[in-house]
């Protein structure tokens, strides 16, 4: 009864990497069924919030802006984990899987979570209010990078079919990466201060209204350190076990090949928008844009280079380059994020048209 007693205490963001670690080491080389295959998913979809849980934890340690870093870098990691492992049993047919995932989570972040984010915190105060220098700079570095490594690709003529030519997918690499850390500096030593909350209209202090409650020990951050580290790699296995089911799945519903992207990015962002969201609803809408221009940030600086890097040995082709209706979509994602970016503040409207486009990405995405 004690040992009942105790596993009935035990947190569900410690249990579940634990579990999934030890379903995995059972099913490891198998052909799940159905049910083992549901099994998995509910493990998956939990790995990956535990994951992120823990993410949060060290981040709460480490402090803004770290903590978006260290979250955003947990995210990537997992999506990163889930692209190469669908590339590496899809063959040709998952020639547009990194492209489809990575822009994916680009319009999820840029118009979902900021969009979201923007419309909760208007509901509360109103106008929000939020450093313009620094969401920015961040929105001027994701436009960059998108444009180098989703753009370009499209209209280049060395390799043709929407590819680089393998010097090319070097060069965008090499840039991506480079862009991100240069960004990261930014964001971290050089302008720290622009990525700080900023208190909204009828917060009395941000000391007394932000929900930061007293930072974990030592103790409790290396703990979820090493957790994190657990649900990273139960994700690995899990994603790798799973991926012959999610294709079908898209098949079954009569969706494009080109929505299992979609799929991946939706499963890897939802955690980050449930904490955009109440950072959002606590009024510190500095984090949630960090959050969601991070993970963008993160996504294509660091997925890209590491794909490049897994092209040497994954067979079949590398597609980058966006097709007609992303590239419309994504343009006009830029053109209302500078608009509603640039002045520092924004109301529920502008919440409103980032949810619009949203919606209508993932119409087209289902409906091309």
């Amino acid at each position: 009864m004690r040992m009942v007693d105790r596993l009935k205490r035990v947190p569900w963001n410690v249990a579940v990497p634990l579990v999934a670690l030890v379903v995995l080491a059972l099913t490891w080389g198998t052909h799940p069924g159905p049910l083992v295959a549901a099994v998995l998913a509910a493990l998956l979809t939990g790995a990956v919030l535990a994951a992120v849980h823990h993410a949060e934890v060290v981040a709460h340690r480490v402090g803004e802006p770290f903590g978006s870093l260290v979250l955003a870098a947990a995210v990537t990691t997992i999506e990163l984990a889930l692209i190469v492992t669908l590339m590496a049993s899809g063959g040709h047919e998952t020639e547009t899987l990194a492209r489809d995932t990575v822009f994916a989570a680009v319009m999820i972040t840029t118009n979902g979570i900021a969009g979201l984010s923007l419309l909760l915190g208007s509901h509360r105060y109103g106008v929000t209010v939020f450093h313009a220098e620094g969401s920015g700079v961040a929105l001027a570095t994701l436009t960059t990078l998108a444009t180098l490594s989703l753009v370009l690709p499209t209209f280049t003529t060395t390799h043709g079919g929407r590819q680089f030519s393998p010097g090319q997918l070097a060069f965008a690499a090499v840039a991506s990466l480079g862009l991100y850390l240069l960004f990261v500096f930014t964001q971290i030593v050089r302008h720290r201060d622009f990525f700080l909350p900023v208190a909204q209209k009828g917060q009395k202090s941000l000391s007394e209204d932000e929900i930061h409650a007293d930072p974990p020990s030592t103790g409790v951050a290396l703990r979820s350190l090493g957790l994190l580290l657990v649900a990273l790699v139960a994700v690995v296995g899990l994603a790798k076990l799973e991926s012959p089911t999610i294709e079908q799945l898209v098949s079954a519903a009569g969706f494009p090949q080109s929505f299992v992207g979609v799929v991946i990015a939706t499963l890897v962002m939802s955690p980050e928008t449930l904490a955009a969201a109440r950072a959002a609803r606590q009024g510190r809408i500095q984090t949630s844009l960090n959050l969601a221009y991070g993970s963008s940030l993160a996504s294509i600086g660091l997925t890209i280079p590491a794909i490049a890097l897994a092209s040497i040995w994954l067979e079949g082709p590398l597609v980058l380059g966006l097709g007609a209706t992303q590239l419309v979509l994504f343009a006009l994602t830029v053109v209302i994020s500078v608009l509603t970016v640039v002045p520092g503040r924004a109301t529920r409207l502008q919440g409103e048209l980032h949810l619009v486009l949203l919606a209508a990405y993932l119409f087209l995405a289902i409906s091309p």
